[in-house]
């Protein structure tokens, strides 16, 4: 039976999660968006296990983390993406930049770019940080299925597939991160979300292309 921990003890809780990342294991975590999947990105075992859970075949992952210094660990970083981050994080957008050679391709499905995001959730950035500052950040859903709001929802659809799941009562946005490719010639919205196309466009200077 997988174990649920509320979030009322930070540090118990932390101390118990990271752990569970830390060996390679599975757990549905809070986001200020929606509740995340979280592993460690940088064991390939880890990730195969986010894929299974999730029983889809590969598909980039996007990846939280703690700070920008982190951002730069796994990703390019180039001045557009920069303006965004100083305006919308921590917040609900995701930015895909060219990805580093120490980020394994698995994560990425074998893609050259990987989407990077500061929650603006403070448990989710002490367990991130705990981590090693990097965590997986997909929805904790089947996929096809719709993204969890509450941690129950999240157990419903994975089930024994995780180790732990922390319950920190229903995501404060409720609704996905916005995410924009900045890793090609020109910037492309990937999915409208919590920020909008316009606040984008007035944030760039630019009318943006959209991909859906």
């Amino acid at each position: 039976m997988v174990r649920v921990i509320r979030a009322l003890s930070l540090d118990v809780v932390l101390a118990e999660a990271i752990e569970v990342v830390r060996r390679g294991g599975l757990i549905v975590y809070p986001t200020d968006t929606l509740y995340g999947l979280g592993a460690d990105p940088l064991n390939e075992r880890a990730v195969e296990r986010v894929y299974e859970a999730k029983r889809r075949e590969a598909k980039p992952l996007p990846i939280l983390v703690s700070s920008r210094d982190k951002v730069e660990e796994v990703a390019y970083v180039n001045e557009e993406a920069l303006r965004l981050m100083d305006l919308f994080w921590p917040g609900p957008l995701t930015i895909i930049l060219p990805k580093k050679p120490r980020l394994p391709d698995l994560v990425t499905a074998g893609a050259k770019s990987v989407g990077v995001r500061i929650p603006k959730h403070d448990l989710a950035i002490a367990l991130i940080e705990g981590c090693g500052g990097v965590l997986t950040g997909t929805s904790a859903n089947l996929s096809g299925r719709p993204p969890p709001k509450t941690v129950e929802e999240a157990l419903s659809q994975l089930g024994e597939s995780v180790d732990l799941a922390i319950d920190a009562g229903p995501a404060p946005i409720g609704m996905p991160s916005t995410v924009i490719d900045l890793s090609g010639d020109e910037p492309a919205v990937v999915r409208e979300g919590a920020v909008s196309l316009e606040a984008l466009e007035e944030a760039l200077g630019r009318p943006l292309k959209r991909l859906t």
